[in-house]
């Protein structure tokens, strides 16, 4: 078995769950593609609304809380169309967040969402931000190794909400 998936499955048998595999995830994320802000998300589309799960800058995008699904170019690629997207500048993101001046404030102007699919649902997103440039078309491919990774995170999350 390869060192990440060891350390990862490890802490998934651990406590304090989903919470510490989000925690796992996010090292290994830094670790393999690089991300100055990473959250996680799962999105509910009979609703159209989304929550987020994980948030490495909870100050800036916290836990919790409900926000609106929007129909449009980030909808029709990531949820509807189970593709990456990915933008390299601010005005790329301004297109598809609103919320792109706080981006920018952070530090940030790369886009990277990855959805996480089973059984072709969408069944969660992993989003990057990163310094303008930052997610090339090279760094969109290596992240798709993080998606076995977050498949299990986002299962675990899935089977804590059940038990609440």
């Amino acid at each position: 078995m390869h060192d990440p998936w060891r350390k990862f499955l490890a802490v998934l048998a651990g406590p304090d769950q989903p919470h510490a595999i989000f925690d796992a995830l996010e090292v290994l994320t830094v670790d393999t593609v690089g991300t100055l802000l990473f959250t996680a998300m799962t999105h509910d589309t009979t609703t159209m609304r989304s929550i987020r799960r994980h948030s490495s800058n909870e100050a800036a995008y916290p836990v919790g809380g409900w926000k609106p699904l929007r129909q449009g170019l980030w909808f029709e690629t990531v949820i509807a169309g189970r593709h990456p997207f990915a933008a390299l500048t601010i005005e790329e993101i301004a297109v598809v967040f609103p919320d792109y001046e706080l981006i920018r404030s952070l530090g940030c102007e790369s886009a990277l969402n990855l959805p996480v699919v089973v059984d072709d649902h969408v069944i969660g997103t992993l989003n990057l931000l990163h310094e303008k440039g930052y997610y090339t078309p090279s760094r969109v491919a290596a992240a798709a190794e993080l998606l076995p990774f977050a498949t299990i995170a986002f299962l675990a999350a899935a089977r804590s909400d059940k038990q609440d």
